[in-house]
């Protein structure tokens, strides 16, 4: 009996987004919290992109054994096994090196769902079906956002507060979200259908998959204008890449150190219902816009969009404000602006995607995407602290923030730059985004 999509979309869209979340937002938290350095936390989490940036690299190999439905389901077992083996280890002494082994672990295995869970995406259902399921798969992505971003954090913060203990409260998250990932798998094993298509692909060896490789490699880099867009790539979320490390600790660290102070609890309802509406509601407006006037009309008033908001976080450190509402509009204006600049980012990915091996170019785009925001996100803590011990911008000390997010301020010029030099066909995006996206 053929089994409705909506059996196993939902269920398989949330397991692919809350480990990406975990990976990249609660171990930020968690560390800062249990006393990581920003320096040392920035670098060493920065690392934890490096699966989805090399993704490209290994996906072909998935065609040669087994099937993606076993490919899904596999991964959701072993990151049942990695994401509690971080909850035992954090009342660990040496959780530091422990636990990003296995948060690096969970990163590969989430990268490789990826990978498999879309392929099998593709393979059930019908193109019709695709193209309807496509708003269903998005919109449990988002709410996998709403639950490692929001509910997660804000269950930590009860715990913390009930409790007493940091390391024991974030403990029962991960061991919570282990146990939730065997849940999914088991549920999987039962109501994942089998497909008559899905097996490897006959006829692929490792040595056409190198062929292959290197031929769509050396497409790509032969691509128009491939300077402009790889910088394109590379710095026009500069400003995003340069705060997403320290954003979450600053609204957490103590006044006395620059910070907000606001709770656990508290930063966990900002970024599971403040942050998340405003980041739909701008990609939402962004896309509208685009269909009517084209990615080459908006590129510019979006990419102002993306970067002069950034300005609330330096009034944020410079002022330090104890209203909670007046810190959420603020957060809810920069989230608006950066989900309205960032749909010009990703028109422009599937633009300079098209023409012959549109996908594999398309994943390529993507891994620039990642490594974009992997490099400054590493040295976020350092600059943090380089800035705390130097009047660099007027304000040394416990202003470091404030010298930090006037240092991202000055780094929109690389987006500025980028945008006046890339290259984009007047008449790209009315089509695109009304039809075949």
């Amino acid at each position: 009996m053929h089994k409705s999509p909506w059996w196993w979309i939902p269920t398989t869209y949330i397991a692919e987004g809350l480990p990406y979340f975990a990976v990249n937002t609660l171990a930020v938290l968690v560390y800062h919290k249990m006393g990581v350095s920003l320096t040392d936390m920035a670098f060493f989490t920065g690392w934890l992109y490096l699966p989805w940036v090399i993704k490209p690299f290994w996906s072909p190999f998935i065609d040669l054994f087994k099937t993606k439905r076993g490919w899904t389901i596999a991964m959701q077992f072993l990151m049942a096994i990695t994401l509690a083996s971080v909850g035992f280890f954090l009342p660990t002494s040496f959780f530091f090196a422990a636990t990003l082994v296995f948060f690096w672990l969970t990163a590969f295995f989430s990268a490789t769902h990826d990978i498999a869970a879309d392929g099998y995406y593709m393979i059930e259902l019908s193109a019709h079906d695709q193209a309807a399921f496509v708003g269903v798969r998005s919109t449990f992505y988002r709410i996998a956002s709403l639950m490692g971003q929001g509910g997660l954090v804000m269950l930590a913060g009860y715990l913390e507060e009930n409790t007493g203990e940091i390391a024991r409260a974030w403990s029962w998250i991960f061991i919570l979200l282990g146990a939730f990932f065997l849940l999914v798998a088991l549920y999987h094993t039962r109501f994942m259908p089998k497909s008559e298509a899905d097996r490897p692909v006959p006829g692929v060896t490792v040595n056409t998959i190198l062929r292959d490789f290197a031929n769509t490699f050396v497409t790509f880099f032969r691509k128009p204008h491939i300077v402009s867009a790889l910088l394109f790539m590379l710095l026009y979320r500069l400003p995003e890449a340069l705060c997403l490390k320290l954003v979450q600790p600053f609204l957490i660290s103590p006044r006395s150190e620059g910070g907000l102070g606001l709770s656990t609890y508290h930063l966990g309802f900002i970024n599971g219902t403040v942050g998340v509406i405003a980041l739909l509601a701008g990609g939402i407006i962004g896309g509208i816009a685009i269909s009517r006037g084209g990615l080459k009309k908006w590129l510019w008033p979006m990419a102002l969009c993306l970067t002069l908001p950034c300005l609330f976080y330096c009034g944020l450190a410079m002022f330090q404000p104890q209203s909670f509402t007046l810190i959420c509009s603020a957060i809810f204006i920069e989230q608006f602006g950066y989900g309205f600049g960032f749909t010009a980012f990703m028109l422009y990915l599937i633009y300079f995607s098209r023409g012959e091996s549109k996908t594999s170019h398309y994943a390529f785009c993507t891994a620039f995407m990642a490594l974009g925001m992997m490099i400054p996100g590493m040295f976020a803590g350092w600059l943090h602290q380089i800035f705390s011990l130097y009047n660099i911008f007027g304000m040394g000390g416990p202003q470091g923030y404030v010298n930090f997010f006037w240092l991202v301020m000055l780094s929109c010029l690389a987006t500025f730059a980028v945008c006046f030099s890339v290259k984009i066909d007047p008449s790209f995006g009315k089509k695109e985004v009304r039809g075949e996206k």
